[in-house]
């Protein structure tokens, strides 16, 4: 008898229908014999829902409250899919994410994973019972409910599974990972396979199917992903451990997002201790950079930019107007117009001329790029939204995506 860790997104029970849906395949898996342990979302835009009666209230409401309000929203999942289990006659039980021992540490809103205390899961399974867990929450060092950001649910059940060593069933509103995202390109090609490594670059480059933080905690402990649809037995897509076929194909994926913002700051004095300061009272606010491009020095100065998620464009802005007040004749400008496009794949280690095909295709098609950034396997683009179709149709085909 096998455990196994299913996680069902807010699509997948968004409606009394669908949660009876999701009953049905749970209870199947346990009638096969093995031992579930399913995480689910709040029940279709619930979240959004909660947040939105918040922000009737106050522009800015506190972050403690706000992780006590969204937290309800998997409650009512978790309670409505057990009650479903029982009414098909097996034996159920649903965890809050403090009943199941998720600890956390961070902030309010974006609170990280520390430890599992998984003794209270295991001894229900023990009993016989499908475990129904709360995705997305979990209890600080203080004992506050809180809340561990968007794709939350995905890291859950990973972190789940990383505990109970068992493999991890992410089940969604698509068959797997695509190539590029169906929605942008009719053609795109679903992936038998993708490497943590790969997957984690889209993740964080845009591609909205997995969490970042999930797929890291899936290869720091080994768990094999698998991601595939909710209401149909179709194969999906596993993400595991890099294995020498992934390399036949120099790009695996393209990753778009229209998510970000890109902030370019002149006349910064050039002093590594300035820069320095810059970037760690970004750190402190928990803002997460992603491209970084510096102009050469030139008398005396450089200019800097770089992109970061829309949400943290407050902070963003509270710092940089600290930091021109501290940098006379320092200016900055922030654009919010923007589109991240980023080709990924094990292969461009192995493959040299990449880059230059990817000049060529923005050339041929007259789209101009603001910056670009590379590391071993991916390269980003940031263009004008207006050119988002255009450019990922054109890269998709050069690279049979």
């Amino acid at each position: 008898m096998a455990i196994v860790v299913q996680k069902y997104g807010g699509s997948s029970v968004g409606t009394i229908g669908k949660i009876k849906n999701v009953a049905r395949r749970v209870a199947k898996r346990r009638e096969a014999g093995d031992q579930v342990v399913v995480v689910v979302s709040a029940m279709g835009k619930t979240t959004n829902m909660l947040v939105g009666m918040a922000k009737e209230i106050s522009e800015n409401p506190p972050t403690r409250e706000m992780d006590m309000l969204m937290s309800t929203g998997e409650q009512i999942s978790i309670s409505l899919l057990s009650i479903a289990l029982k009414e098909l006659g097996f034996d159920s039980i649903s965890m809050t994410g403090f009943q199941a021992g998720i600890l956390t540490g961070g902030r309010h809103t974006n609170a990280r994973i520390t430890d599992i205390e998984i003794s209270n899961v295991k001894e229900e399974l023990d009993k016989g019972k499908i475990v129904v867990v709360a995705g997305f929450q979990g209890v600080n060092e203080k004992g506050n409910i809180t809340t561990l950001g968007r794709g939350g649910s995905d890291t859950t059940a990973v972190a789940l599974a990383a505990k109970l060593s068992c493999n991890c069933e992410i089940y969604t509103d698509v068959e797997g990972i695509y190539t590029v995202d169906p929605r942008l390109y009719a053609e795109a090609k679903k992936l038998e396979a993708i490497s943590y490594e790969e997957m984690m670059e889209m993740a964080s480059l845009g591609a909205g199917v997995m969490q970042t933080r999930s797929v890291e905690i899936g290869q720091k402990f080994g768990v094999p992903i698998y991601v595939a649809l909710s209401t149909e037995e179709r194969p999906g897509t596993y993400i595991k451990e890099h294995d020498a076929s992934m390399e036949e194909k120099v790009i695996t994926g393209l990753s778009v997002s229209d998510d970000d913002i890109m902030i370019t700051i002149n006349g910064i004095p050039y002093s590594t201790k300035v820069v320095s300061v810059l970037f760690e009272k970004l750190a402190e606010r928990d803002v997460n950079i992603d491209m970084i491009s510096q102009t050469a020095p030139h008398d005396g100065f450089i200019n800097i930019s770089f992109t970061a998620d829309k949400g943290d464009l407050n902070s963003i802005r509270e710092v940089i107007s600290d930091f021109e007040n501290e940098n006379g004749g320092v200016r900055s400008e922030i654009d919010e117009e923007i589109t991240k496009l980023s080709v990924v794949g094990n292969g461009m280690r192995t493959h040299s001329g990449v880059a230059a095909k990817m000049f060529k295709i923005l050339a041929e098609n007259e789209i101009e790029f603001k910056q670009v950034t590379t590391s071993e396997i991916r390269i980003s683009y940031t263009i004008n939204p207006k050119d988002k179709i255009k450019a990922v149709h054109a890269i998709a085909k050069v690279f049979d995506l």
